[in-house]
């Protein structure tokens, strides 16, 4: 392993440090040279972990398993673009100078909500067309992503990026990665109102996301096993959780992405009106049902089974020995081919 970090916390009583290294390994393959990072490894283990755990509750719901490989293979590939292109769209400046760099998200630049709105778009269109309840799997998605999140920050620790601007708290960081970025863009940041010193410690954003997240992970999962009421609510729960806890930590961010040439951040703002959206559809949607209940897919039903006894049905109704007469399969014909 090479390039390792020095990484100081700020401590109780006197500083902490830990060498961090940000390369898990490096090998030669036929010649080609292959790197490891370890942001890449730790989002690849909170991925399989999040899969792990849908997958189990999608077998428990009964949910086909040949329909959620699916929207796993669609929605992992349609997030890592949908992420990667927001962060670039939203630093074009950059990247429109320097077109190599857009496909290395080793070195770091995905968008979350990037990722959520490439996702959700894919799972929108395998829902569509396999049929399966969308709402049903925005709740399995919810729980999952959380828990993806929670631990995927930590390879933000590992680049020492997404951190915030200074602090005395006793759990503030820092170390020559963070120190050289402060002052390379300490004029930006205050020109946005920042005032940074290069040298002082800093919030370790990553750290207050990672462990909302996996609080909100077991949140989540709680409400799912005891207070449940409709499908689409945990999805909802998780618009508020993450909203918020986005919308204040945001705040506190060195690294966001603006409005054009605005200090409006852009995740922030998203992350408030999400949350507040979400609360609102909560309340009105969790009165309702608790007024008038309806059978919950998963729970009271499941989704798969009804279509697969329709499907039974449908085919012991059809008279199996009709068949009919020439004239009309020809017209059958003729109708099937002027159908648009």
């Amino acid at each position: 392993m090479s390039d390792y970090t020095t990484v100081i916390f700020k401590g109780f009583n006197h500083p902490v440090s830990f060498n961090v290294a940000s390369i898990l390994a490096e090998f030669s393959i036929f010649g080609h040279e292959i790197t490891i990072h370890w942001y890449g490894a730790i989002i690849a283990f909170g991925f399989a972990l999040a899969v792990l755990f849908g997958g189990r509750k999608a077998y428990v719901w009964k949910m086909s398993i040949d329909k959620m490989i699916d929207v796993l293979i669609y929605g992992t590939v349609a997030g890592i673009i949908g992420a990667r292109l927001y962060y670039v769209f939203s630093q074009w400046d950059y990247y429109g100078r320097n077109p190599g760099e857009i496909i290395k998200i080793w070195n770091g630049g995905l968008a979350i909500y990037g990722g959520l709105i490439g996702g959700v778009a894919a799972a929108v269109i395998v829902c569509k067309v396999r049929k399966m309840n969308f709402f049903n799997l925005l709740d399995l998605i919810a729980m999952s992503f959380l828990l993806a999140q929670g631990i995927g920050r930590w390879g933000n620790f590992t680049n020492q990026e997404a951190f915030g601007i200074n602090t005395n708290m006793p759990w503030g960081m820092t170390s020559e990665k963070v120190q050289n970025y402060l002052l390379a863009n300490q004029a930006e940041l205050a020109a946005r109102g920042m005032e940074v010193n290069p040298t002082g410690f800093v919030h370790p954003t990553f750290l207050y996301e990672s462990i909302w997240c996996i609080l909100g992970f077991i949140v989540l999962y709680i409400i799912c096993q005891k207070a449940r009421k409709f499908s689409g609510q945990l999805a909802l729960c998780y618009g508020v959780w993450y909203g918020a806890e986005r919308a204040v930590v945001e705040g506190l961010r060195t690294d966001s992405l603006y409005i054009a040439n605005t200090n409006i951040r852009v995740s922030q703002l998203l992350s408030a009106v999400l949350a507040l959206v979400c609360l609102v559809l909560l309340i009105a949607l969790t009165v309702k049902y608790t007024k008038h209940p309806k059978p919950i897919d998963g729970i009271d039903f499941f989704l798969e089974e009804e279509l697969k006894k329709q499907k039974a049905a449908a085919a012991v109704e059809a008279p199996a020995s009709e068949t009919p007469p020439a004239d009309e399969t020809a017209v059958e014909d003729n109708s099937d081919q002027g159908e648009v």
